[in-house]
């Protein structure tokens, strides 16, 4: 009995051992997440002598290994040609570990073309370990106090094809304070508008109006004219773009003055009715502000007419008559309508013609008087109709008021 027994337990535990064997022969191996970094790793390659350490590359061999790794490139971009990214990647990393002996600058600058192209192919695992690799050379030159400016542009490029604006700005921003040390202004011209354009791109407007007053002041200090109104142009867009209408107001008013200075007159419709807009957006929370809207948008019109810019004119007037309506001044919207006629026709503005009649009709509907919306939805119509535009708009606004 106690034999039998022994028998059943062996059994028993043989049976276990051999399904713990087949259990681990089945297991697929786990990845391990925080496997090094295949552009970091030091693996023996049969590009490189093995004494390189003892003795470094030689001239011609460092040409030699430039000539191979531009091969790897092309190879590269064949394998991806073909769908075979994987292999493709795999050829670049090699690439780029080997870069290395070519010292920093060769580094990035690949570093910076396979990372567009890891980017551009949504590989994300690449794109992490080359942002991982970039920030280790950033490091690195920080730590070196590195004046090396196409060195830290380079690193500059590389991360904005890796579409990383914060890590990109940084860096220009080291380039900024190197070329200040250099007193190069033209440089420090160009870095910033490097820098104010990564911030519109990644729409930090009110990073972008900081370093637009920076390019203002210096274009100040030169007494070029043409850059102030650029930079006071882009400053009033930003200002406005992130919300701050005040800003933006008193940029404008510095632009109208400039342009009086200059005798540019056609510029200034333009620019009083941005102050317009920028008054009105103001109005929901402080009614103090309409008057100044609505005083802007007059003369807007009124500068324009007399300069017989009638499209702007008509600009000016659309948005009169739109802020008198939203504040329930009808009377007043009435009177604009009727001026906005006559200057659509002058302007020979035929589709802003029919607008202004359809405008003019509603009005006149809010005010109850049916046969005078009418003859103004009547007269819209006959426009459509030349247009062959909205007719189907006009004939039910027609309709409506038909008995």
């Amino acid at each position: 009995m106690l034999k039998s027994l022994n028998c059943v337990v062996i059994s028993i535990i043989i049976w276990h051992l051999l399904s713990f064997v087949t259990l681990a022969q089945n297991r697929k191996p786990t990845v391990d997440k925080f496997s090094p970094n295949p552009l970091e790793t030091n693996i023996p390659d049969s590009l490189i002598r093995s004494n390189v350490k003892e003795k470094p590359l030689t001239t011609e061999e460092l040409k030699t290994l430039e000539a191979a790794l531009d091969e790897l490139n092309q190879q590269a971009t064949i394998r991806l040609e073909t769908g075979d990214q994987e292999t493709a990647f795999s050829i670049w990393n090699r690439e780029l570990r080997l870069r290395r002996f070519l010292g920093l600058l060769s580094q990035v600058q690949a570093i910076s073309r396979v990372g567009a192209i890891a980017w551009r192919e949504n590989n994300r695992e690449q794109v992490q370990y080359i942002t991982q690799s970039l920030r280790k050379i950033e490091t690195q030159l920080q730590n070196e106090k590195s004046a090396d400016l196409q060195l830290w542009r380079s690193l500059g490029v590389a991360y904005q094809n890796l579409r990383s604006p914060q890590l990109a700005v940084k860096v220009y921003e080291r380039v900024l304070s190197l070329v200040k040390r250099e007193n190069d202004p033209v440089a420090e011209v160009e870095t910033l508008n490097q820098i104010v354009k990564l911030h519109l791109n990644w729409f930090n407007y009110s990073q972008a109006a900081i370093t637009y007053q920076e390019l203002l002041n210096l274009a100040v200090t030169r007494g070029d004219r043409t850059s102030q109104l650029r930079c006071l142009q882009q400053l009033a867009y930003t200002f406005e773009q992130s919300k701050q209408p005040l800003k933006a107001i008193n940029i404008l008013n510095q632009l109208a003055s400039i342009y009086n200075q200059q005798d540019n007159q056609q510029a200034i419709p333009r620019i009083k009715i941005s102050i317009a807009e920028n008054y009105q957006s103001l109005v929901p929370q402080n009614p103090s502000f309409l008057q100044p809207a609505l005083n802007s948008y007059q003369e807007a019109y009124i500068i324009a007419w007399q300069l017989q810019m009638y499209l702007s004119a008509g600009e000016a007037l659309e948005k009169l008559i739109d802020l008198y309506r939203s504040q329930n001044q009808i009377g007043e919207a009435l009177q604009a309508s009727k001026i906005l006629l006559e200057t659509q026709t002058l302007a020979r503005n035929f589709y802003g013609l029919m607008q202004a009649y359809d405008q003019l009709g509603d009005i006149y509907v809010r005010r109850e008087e049916s046969a005078n919306a009418l003859i103004a939805f009547e007269q819209g119509l006959k426009i459509a109709r030349e247009l062959k535009y909205q007719e189907g708009y006009f004939v039910q606004k027609i309709a409506g008021l038909k008995p």
